[in-house]
């Protein structure tokens, strides 16, 4: 197992409390998958959703769904479009599998895995939010947040790979 431990971005005392029983836990052939659909992307920004349970705060995701970018094409190098339509069909492989949506994965095109002002205003409480930062094509790591209640902050939590 490896185990990524991230340390809290801007995050008050009370955030970083909740952050070490806050985590995201997925196999490294599923954030494999996520690298190579922000690769494929590139130069865009490519997304999809993260589908699994969630247990007293603590993820487990067990199956991606990749989405096509619905953006504009002028604004796919910074941004990611989700549709309704693709939250639903989410939605119904999520109930044919016993499982919920947890989140979104989504690349940053030669820019950080973290969070931007952009993300912020548009990011829904509850989810879990990977980043993949994607320089020139290649996958450099991956890192995983959730939106305050409040709206007014991203909280990094822990993204624990394993080998199964």
């Amino acid at each position: 197992m490896v185990s990524i431990n991230p340390e809290p971005v801007n995050a008050p005392q009370a955030e970083e409390a909740k952050l070490e029983t806050r985590r995201l836990k997925l196999t490294k052939a599923l954030l494999d998958q996520i690298w190579v659909h922000g690769e494929a992307a590139y130069p865009e920004e490519g997304a999809g959703l993260l589908l699994g349970s969630d247990i007293n705060g603590e993820r487990q995701v067990t199956a991606i769904l990749p989405i096509d970018n619905a953006r504009e094409d002028t604004a796919r190098h910074n941004r990611y479009l989700i549709t309704a339509q693709d939250m639903l069909a989410g939605e119904q492989q999520a109930m044919r599998l016993g499982l919920d949506i947890v989140g979104v994965f989504h690349s940053h095109p030669d820019h950080p895995n973290q969070p931007s002002e952009f993300d912020r205003q548009w990011a829904l409480p509850w989810f879990s939010y990977v980043i993949t930062s994607v320089a020139q094509g290649a996958a450099h790591g991956s890192r995983s947040w959730r939106l305050a209640d409040d709206r007014s902050q991203f909280t990094e939590e822990i993204l624990f790979v394993t080998n199964e």
